[in-house]
């Protein structure tokens, strides 16, 4: 049965949105083309009419993921009265930690990402410069300039924590890991 030019391009969004979450679920290696499709509700044939290659469903999904974040990132600093300390709120919070599926595909993906090719590293790359550009807006200015590297140590601080918290079994451990951080990037922000 063929396919409309209109529902052959919302089945391709919807398979790219499927893949984001399931990427970030079971990693770029975790899962096949076929589990990709049937949760997105489509067979195994529908796909190399959609792409070139599963890499290039990798790339457009970290796309899709990172664009995701940093409108999260935004969102949330736009609802509140302090934004900074809401983006370090919620991205340092058991919350995230939890949310794979939805959550940050720096912490979800990074390591895995480094070894893929530049195809999909380049999403990785802009969305990382968005996120840093969300940090540098939200930095109070008055106390010091090189708010850049402030916001590259925050947030590689705050990935990391993330990273580690998931890691751990230790519950305990694991919030002080996000509290420790959540800590370290306030000092860093206002230093």
């Amino acid at each position: 049965m063929r396919v409309s030019r209109s529902q052959a391009e919302q089945n391709r969004q919807t398979v790219i949105d499927v893949a984001s979450r399931l990427f970030r679920e079971h990693g770029f290696d975790g899962i096949g083309l076929k589990d990709l499709m049937k949760g997105a509700g489509l067979t195994q044939g529908a796909f190399y009419k959609q792409f070139e290659s599963k890499d290039d469903l990798a790339a457009q999904a970290s796309r899709r993921a990172m664009e995701h974040a940093t409108r999260r990132w935004s969102a949330v600093a736009a609802g509140s009265p302090d934004p900074l300390e809401a983006v370090i709120g919620l991205y340092l919070s058991t919350g995230h930690r939890e949310e794979k599926m939805e959550g940050c595909p720096l912490a979800a993906l990074g390591s895995d990402a480094a070894r893929q090719s530049e195809k999909v590293r380049g999403p990785f790359q802009d969305g990382i410069a968005a996120h840093l550009e969300i940090l540098d807006e939200l930095m109070p200015r008055a106390e010091s300039p090189g708010t850049q590297r402030k916001a590259m140590a925050m947030l590689s601080l705050m990935v990391g924590a993330v990273t580690i918290s998931r890691i751990v079994r230790d519950e305990e451990m694991s919030r002080d890991f996000l509290d420790a951080a959540a800590g370290e990037a306030r000092r860093i922000a206002t230093s």
